[in-house]
């Protein structure tokens, strides 16, 4: 058996994944993941997504510069979620979000509202030109 074939895909054909940075262990993100897009994955040593607003696949970094260097890909018990272990890259080290944060999970709920929590560390009109 192929060892894309023990992972199960949604209907889409998709299965999310989710990055968490090596060294600090936060989670940057999560994203999905087609079959092709997780073979380049491991092709490449790079994140490489499957976009569903884009419909096309996405690899990390290509426009921002935020390249997510994978160190470890695991599957979990259930065999549909896929953890990356990785280490951002790029022109801006340590960003991992659009909005220009380290980690796309910068809000937290405060008392019944979302805060946030996480500062801007560039302006995403300076990353996506």
């Amino acid at each position: 058996m192929n060892w894309l074939d023990e992972i199960c895909w949604d209907a889409s054909g998709l299965v999310p994944a989710i990055a968490q940075e090596a060294g600090s262990k936060d989670i940057l993100m999560v994203a999905w993941m087609s079959r092709q897009a997780l073979q380049r994955t491991l092709e490449l040593g790079e994140a490489v997504y499957w976009s569903r607003s884009r419909k096309r696949l996405w690899h990390k970094g290509e426009v921002s510069g935020h390249v997510q260097k994978v160190e470890s890909i695991r599957l979990d018990c259930d065999g549909d979620v896929v953890l990356l272990t990785v280490r951002q890259l790029g022109h801006d080290p340590g960003i991992a979000c659009h909005t220009g944060r380290h980690s796309c999970f910068f809000r937290e709920l405060r008392q019944g509202e979302w805060a946030t929590v996480e500062p801007v560390l560039k302006d995403p009109e300076q990353i996506y030109t």
